[in-house]
């Protein structure tokens, strides 16, 4: 009898196993791949860090702890994961993006520079903003590398004597007596509590619920700079993030070596895990290539590569971390609709806090299961 399951080992699932082995509990984990790969929503080489969350002020301590973590975590595995570039987010001042960047940062004393359009093309010629728009700057964003992210917590749970299993999909789970089986085509197991963070599949394989969530497909693309990279290079470009006048939202990242990398923010097709088109038609960059023209014109020549990766989005677009209202032992982790790598560590942490029986470090309480 193991103390935990973990269905599921992307971001959420390596990071809860991470924590709970480091623990002393007998951890167990399955992945219907090997992780890290590049089939579900941990995907794409590089992910963005920021601390003027604008999406809600409540992100902000929880994102404070991930960095805390993702330095222990970088010393204990001895991998370079985050580079520290700086964060630009840029639009209408009333717009989300910047009003909300704005008030996570005033609410919680994070230090941001507030650039006007000139200003921002003067700092980053690359931009080219029309006149009237904000920039947001914050010394502190950055980009994580989440294929070396996840490899890393993983080997940290199997150094503390986590089981894993790779390329073994959990085929069912149900309460059984003071736990719960769960079987798979090689064998069945058991465990006390359960972590269920598989992801996009957990919109349409959790049995005793049904849970609000849908699953976006969302492109991404890497793009040759038409006048060299050195302007894009990580010690003098940021990450950003581009509040349109029309509400689309873009953002993207320097060059780390594959070219700059740009995309959309939301907006891609409903799909499903099991049906996601992975191939991506060369007439899919056009959206992307249409807002380089004008964002940042004579700067981007064609695109190098692509990728797919999936959004598994609640409603409101926050996170889902909840106990399984039917199957008690039972703890949801993971919906987190396109914007929760970054927090990973902060969130196994919380887990294994709630696995215990403990009062989470962080708050979740913005995360509780809700219908509709």
């Amino acid at each position: 009898m193991f103390d935990v399951a973990i269905v599921g080992l992307g971001a959420m699932g390596s990071a809860s196993a991470w924590h709970l082995a480091q623990r002393g509990r007998r951890v167990i984990g399955f992945d219907r791949f090997h992780p890290p790969h590049q089939l579900g929503s941990s995907v794409g080489k590089t992910r963005i860090i920021r601390e003027a969350y604008w999406e809600s002020p409540f992100y902000v301590p929880i994102v404070r702890r991930a960095y805390e973590l993702w330095d222990e975590l970088e010393k204990k595995s001895g991998k370079h994961l985050l580079t520290r570039t700086g964060g630009l987010v840029l639009g209408d001042p009333s717009g989300p993006l910047v009003s909300g960047a704005v008030k996570s940062a005033g609410a919680h004393g994070v230090p941001f520079e507030e650039l006007d359009s000139a200003a921002v093309r003067r700092r980053y010629p690359a931009f080219k903003p029309r006149d009237g728009l904000t920039g947001i700057v914050e010394p502190r964003a950055g980009v994580l590398i989440p294929e070396d992210s996840i490899g890393a917590m993983l080997a940290q749970a199997a150094s503390h004597g986590a089981e894993l299993h790779y390329d073994e999909p959990v085929d069912s789970w149900a309460p059984d007596g003071e736990g719960f089986v769960l079987k798979t085509a090689k064998g069945t197991w058991h465990a006390t509590q359960i972590v269920l963070s598989a992801g996009a599949w957990m919109a349409t394989e959790l049995p005793g619920i049904k849970l609000p969530l849908s699953v976006a497909r969302q492109l991404l693309f890497w793009v040759e700079p038409a006048g060299g990279r050195a302007m894009f290079a990580a010690d003098r470009f940021p990450i950003w993030l581009w509040d349109t006048d029309d509400g689309r939202a873009f953002y993207g990242f320097p060059d780390f070596g594959d070219g700059p990398k740009v995309a959309r923010h939301h907006g891609g097709p409903e799909t499903t895990a099991e049906t996601v088109r992975r191939e991506v038609r060369p007439d899919e960059s056009n959206e992307v290539m249409e807002f380089l023209q004008w964002a940042m014109p004579d700067h981007f020549g064609p695109v190098i590569s692509s990728g797919v990766c999936m959004y598994t989005n609640t409603p409101d677009e926050h996170f889902l971390i909840d106990w399984h209202p039917e199957r008690k032992g039972a703890l949801i982790v993971s919906p987190c609709s396109g914007h929760g790598f970054k927090f990973s560590p902060a969130i196994g942490e919380a887990v294994a806090d709630l696995i215990e029986g403990k009062k989470p470090r962080v708050a979740l309480d913005p995360f509780k299961f809700r219908k509709g």
